[in-house]
């Protein structure tokens, strides 16, 4: 069992910046990518940002040039910086890890944390 721990969340006026942290712990084989997920009231879960490797990360469209995913592998730790916030009242960013499993590192197992609230309001 891995869990996934997100901080950072919190109020933030329109333009302004936050920094979202998640760590895994638990019984990790191989974390190979982690990301987040925004999930706002009554809408579908939206890909924000995911990260494998410094040379391996996406974007999603919604937040395009105003993110940046950074990944600490020893501290299996993903962070994501947002800057200049638009007021689109609250979100819950969810992060995703994925486990590769063992002996051949084929299959995988994802795990969800509980998220963390986003609100960009003046």
């Amino acid at each position: 069992q891995v869990q996934l721990v997100e901080s950072g969340g919190g109020l933030v006026q329109p333009g302004g910046s936050l920094r979202l942290s998640c760590t895994a712990s638990g019984d990790i084989f191989e974390i190979k990518e982690m990301g987040w997920h925004r999930q706002a009231p009554g809408k579908q879960r939206e890909l924000v940002a995911t990260i494998a490797s410094a040379d391996n990360i996406k974007y999603g469209d919604s937040m395009a040039g105003r993110l940046t995913i950074s990944r600490d592998n020893a501290k299996n730790t993903t962070f994501l910086q947002m800057t200049n916030l638009r007021p689109e009242g609250t979100d819950v960013l969810k992060c995703k890890g994925t486990d590769l499993l063992p002996p051949h590192h084929l299959l995988y197992d994802d795990y969800w944390g509980q998220g963390t609230q986003v609100t960009v309001s003046s």
